[in-house]
């Protein structure tokens, strides 16, 4: 009975920006580590202001040691988990920039002016008030929101009756709901699942780690063990730096969705205001109760 509404140009500017935005941020993500362990060499090889240089005979195996922590860039820590980690690693990397793309995606979507327009709520009001059903029928499809379509969903179903128009107000604004929803529900997934893949390269490095002490017989030191649990812990962080901001963007945009779904049920009901009392059922006659007596 209702036929589909177009997407806006809104809409197609957002999907194409999306589209930008996620080629920025994987072109971002893979220069990243590059320019961070660059930075973290040149720091390492630049004397502090004011030191002598060392002559190189007085202290071969110091300045050999400077060396080599030098070299030890950013992009070496992170991946220093062997294959296992590596592979974690790439798959956390995934999901930070599906992550920052939902963000941008849910930024740019979640307005309220172009989800639920005063202006539309105005006009399709006055229409159906002088009675005008396609005039506010093509304003509404002028118009594609969700708001737009709840409106449409109750004025097909105006020749029912109120009850049938509350009834199809209801089901179109739960499913909207859903609908907003939908692409939400990811962000909650990263946010629970990157723990939990960083611990799994967490628990994996360190059986590694304590693998090589046991083949060794006992005879590594401290420091290679150290060395084991620190590479091994690198994913567990960065499923936390992943997380935290996807849950917190997730309740965020959950609480402005629920004020989208609700200023659109209200404005729903202002629109049909002007209009119920004409359809039939939509005035309830109250019962007359006599008063209590008084004592």
């Amino acid at each position: 009975m209702m036929a589909d509404i177009n997407p806006s140009q809104t809409s197609i500017m957002i999907q194409r920006f999306n589209r930008a935005i996620i080629v920025v941020a994987i072109a971002f993500c893979l220069c990243l580590p590059s320019i961070l362990s660059k930075t973290v060499v040149a720091q390492g090889n630049t004397p502090a202001a004011g030191t002598p240089a060392t002559p190189t005979s007085t202290a071969p195996s110091a300045q050999g040691k400077g060396k080599a922590a030098a070299e030890e860039s950013l992009l070496a820590v992170i991946f220093s988990g062997g294959i296992m980690g590596i592979g974690i690693m790439i798959v956390l990397i995934l999901l930070s920039i599906f992550s920052v793309y939902l963000v941008v995606d849910q930024a740019m979507a979640l307005r309220k002016k172009e989800l639920v327009p005063a202006d539309l709520v105005e006009t399709v009001r006055q229409l159906l008030a002088q009675g005008k059903l396609q005039d506010a029928d093509q304003a509404c499809r002028k118009r594609p929101c969700p708001l737009s379509f709840v409106l449409v969903s109750g004025m097909s179903e105006i020749e029912y009756g109120w009850p049938a128009v509350e009834k199809a107000l209801e089901d179109s604004t739960a499913e909207q709901a859903a609908r907003l929803y939908r692409r939400l529900e990811y962000l909650s997934v990263i946010g629970n699942i990157a723990p939990m893949i960083g611990l799994l390269g967490t628990v994996t490095g360190m059986i590694l780690a304590f693998r090589e002490v046991a083949l060794s017989q006992g005879t590594a030191g401290a420091g290679d063990l150290a060395s084991g649990i620190y590479s091994a812990l690198v994913t567990t962080v960065c499923g936390l730096v992943i997380a935290i901001p996807s849950l917190a963007a997730f309740a965020i945009f959950r609480n402005k969705i629920d004020e989208i779904i609700s200023d659109t049920a209200y404005s729903a009901q202002h629109v049909f205001s002007s209009v119920r009392r004409r359809l039939p059922g939509g005035t309830v006659a109250r019962p007359n109760v006599a008063a209590p007596p008084r004592s």
